[in-house]
């Protein structure tokens, strides 16, 4: 997808790109499959703030996507439209299958509308098809993984991300995500084959601090120049370094460089961190 540059007709269009969007075919979404969102403005069920920084936004429908499509084992589909969505990076795709029901999924890179998909335990090797990992080829890449079985993609669903499958030991693969994490995963698991759509992500450029109030983000102020009964990083005279033993939260916790992952039950499916850390034992 083309990357569109402005002219630098104003200081917020000097810099700012976007994308042309030449892959999208419909601007309007299937009504039954996009229902309405409500904006929770980073607040929880009492009103209070949980997540800084959100609020306000473009108003938008939300997309149902199916990343299980386990109930639709052997039915093959064909691809109506593909469409941008404003809660995610990819792009979607709607599919039309023979059973007459349609589904939103997220669209593969190189996927045109017209082309046949179908999720099988073991079928072609094309991508937009979602099979079990043990029957994908070494070296080829996949996205939406699932980590538990039946329990749908839950993994490598942004634009652009894909992983690969380095090979098949006895019950499980091993895959190594777009993070540079390496990590065992049941061979009995789905994943779709092919990348996630809309690579050029990366490559758009903001450009006004307006865009980004568009997208629900709010501004961040820096702890340093607070005082310091709102920040720890807080008071002096002056522009002061942080002067304190490591960086710390608003609330006194330690940040940057912490640990923050608790032992998990999955931690022992690691072969190799994306860190580079050798193998576990």
């Amino acid at each position: 997808m083309p990357v569109k540059n402005y002219k630098a007709t104003t200081a917020g269009r000097r810099h700012m790109t976007s994308l042309t969007y030449e892959e999208v075919t419909t601007n309007k979404p299937a009504k039954r499959l996009a229902p309405g969102k409500k904006t929770g403005s980073g607040r929880n069920n009492r009103g209070v703030i949980t997540i800084r920084h959100k609020g306000g936004g473009h108003k938008r429908k939300y997309r149902n996507i199916d990343f299980k499509q386990v109930d639709k084992k052997g039915i093959p589909a064909k691809v109506a439209t593909i469409e941008y969505d404003p809660n995610r990076t990819a792009l979607i795709m709607l599919v039309n299958y023979a059973d007459g029901e349609k589904r939103y999924h997220l669209a593969p890179e190189g996927i045109q509308v017209g082309d046949e998909i179908i999720t099988k335990e073991k079928a072609k090797i094309i991508s937009g098809n979602r099979i079990k990992l043990k029957y994908v080829p070494a070296g080829h890449s996949v996205y939406n993984l699932e980590l538990e079985q039946g329990k749908g993609g839950q993994i490598v669903r942004s634009a652009g991300t894909s992983a690969s499958v380095m090979a098949v030991e006895k019950e499980f693969a091993q895959i190594k995500l777009p993070s540079g994490e390496s990590r065992y995963i049941s061979k009995e698991c789905y994943a779709t084959l092919g990348r996630v759509s809309n690579v050029d992500h990366t490559l758009v450029k903001i450009g006004k601090a307006g865009r980004n109030r568009w997208l629900g983000k709010r501004p961040q102020v820096r702890g340093k120049v607070m005082n310091p009964v709102d920040h720890p990083h807080g008071g002096g005279e002056g522009a002061q370094p942080i002067g304190l033993i490591y960086p710390k939260t608003p609330w006194g916790l330690p940040a940057l460089g912490v640990k923050t992952r608790k032992r998990k039950y999955s931690d022992k499916m690691i072969v190799r961190r994306r860190k580079g850390d050798k193998l576990n034992k």
